[in-house]
């Protein structure tokens, strides 16, 4: 019989693990950049918003992430999807009744003439992320092909695919999620705390125009927050996340659409007039979790396989495309060292300490967002109020939220 002969692994510089928008802009990027990258995901994206399992959560990309997204090709694809966020409101409704008692409005005219940032829903990042990336020559995508195994090396290392195909990279870039399988085989341990809280995430119509205003109502459970989106068959149109602890958050989605926009009415103070339910309602999880390190043997984690936190100040995703800039720059900096232990303990170096420093605010804030005693709700509308009344403090807190010093 002849000898049975296996098949000789793809050479690539970038092996992304992870289609999800991180993991497909990371493959945009590298390859607009020159390198060879290869993008695997076991679930082919949903880009239209009727597909099954579409996702309904919004990314608003913060104006630092846009430089990453511009270098890349894609900004000028979303740019005319785009909602600018201008002002940041926040409302305390902690008092006996869910209405607005404090109201506190960040300006991005105090920084710059930009806004904050743009929204988007996910499933459009998705088509179009999708489509700039089949005009990359160096790019290969493979949806519905998952990582199957992982040998590293200090001279490469070796991934299995789904498929039987092995890839030989010089860079693996985990972008696989919570649950990620490129950290779990570098034998990366995380740190996880769980809230008991879910977010349910969908898209609403109004009669009143949102205004380019991003809103987070506080009162308890979590926050509730409206971000806006273009309009929608002729009607002004927002995003929600309504975060409550886990059992509510489950009985909001069960209910029928009259009585469940009855209770988001209720909860959203009536700000933007009658609220009408205009997509399926998604359920996530919350979670903080924080690998030990974001690095292994030429393995770099970005986005979720990184870090995970709860949806406040538009943090999550861009703190991501930081992780992608980091560790693109590093790469064109050095394109001969790809994936080497100084390039490594650079990206781990830059970044960890960084993600660690919001995880901790993220945490707190969602901790204040969470709390039922009145006493604790007032206190926390003082702080509030406190903080905003000093014009230094306040800019300085807007530039944290944007990340930039």
């Amino acid at each position: 019989m002849p000898e049975t002969q296996t098949a000789a692994a793809i050479e690539t510089d970038i092996l992304i693990s992870g289609g999800g928008v991180a993991g497909l802009t990371a493959a945009a990027a590298f390859g607009a950049a020159g390198f060879t990258t290869i993008c695997v995901d076991p679930t082919p994206p949903a880009t239209s918003e009727a597909a099954e399992g579409a996702d309904m959560r919004t990314t608003a990309f913060l104006h630092p992430s846009r430089a990453v997204l511009e270098s890349s090709g894609i900004w000028a694809r979303i740019a005319p999807h785009a909602a600018p966020l201008q002002i940041m409101r926040i409302i305390d409704a902690g008092g006996a009744e869910p209405e607005a008692r404090l109201t506190r409005d960040f300006d991005a005219a105090d920084l710059s003439d930009e806004p904050f940032g743009w929204n988007f829903p996910n499933w459009l990042l998705r088509r179009e992320i999708v489509a700039r990336i089949a005009d990359l020559p160096l790019v290969d995508f493979r949806p519905g092909v998952a990582t199957t195994g992982l040998v590293t090396r200090q001279s490469g290392a070796e991934v299995r695919l789904s498929d039987g195909t092995r890839v030989k990279a010089r860079l693996v870039v985990a972008a696989d999620g919570r649950n990620s399988f490129i950290r779990e085989a570098a034998g990366i341990r995380v740190k996880t705390t769980r809230y008991g809280q879910k977010a349910l995430a969908f898209a609403v119509t109004h009669p009143k125009p949102h205004n380019d205003v991003s809103t987070e109502i506080h009162r308890s459970g979590g926050p509730f927050t409206l971000i806006p989106l273009p309009d929608r068959d002729g009607l002004h149109s927002s995003a929600i996340v309504w975060m409550e602890r886990g059992p509510e958050a489950d009985r909001l989605a069960a209910l029928p659409v009259a009585e469940f926009e009855a209770a988001m009415n209720a909860r959203s103070t009536g700000l933007l007039g009658p609220l009408t339910l205009v997509t399926r309602r998604s359920v996530w999880p919350m979670m903080t979790q924080i690998a030990e390190r974001f690095t292994a043997e030429r393995v770099a984690l970005i986005a979720e396989a990184a870090h995970v936190i709860p949806p406040i100040g538009a943090q999550g995703l861009n703190m991501s495309l930081a992780d992608l800039t980091c560790l693109l720059r590093l790469c064109e900096t050095d394109p001969a060292h790809i994936g080497e232990a100084a390039m490594l303990a650079a990206y781990n170096r830059r970044r960890w300490p960084e993600v660690k420093a919001r995880e901790i605010g993220i945490d707190f804030l969602n901790r204040a967002s969470m709390v039922e005693m009145r006493p604790l709700r007032d206190l926390r509308a003082g702080v509030l109020g406190a903080l905003y009344s000093l014009k230094p403090v306040r800019k300085t807190l807007m530039r944290a939220g944007l990340g930039v010093r």
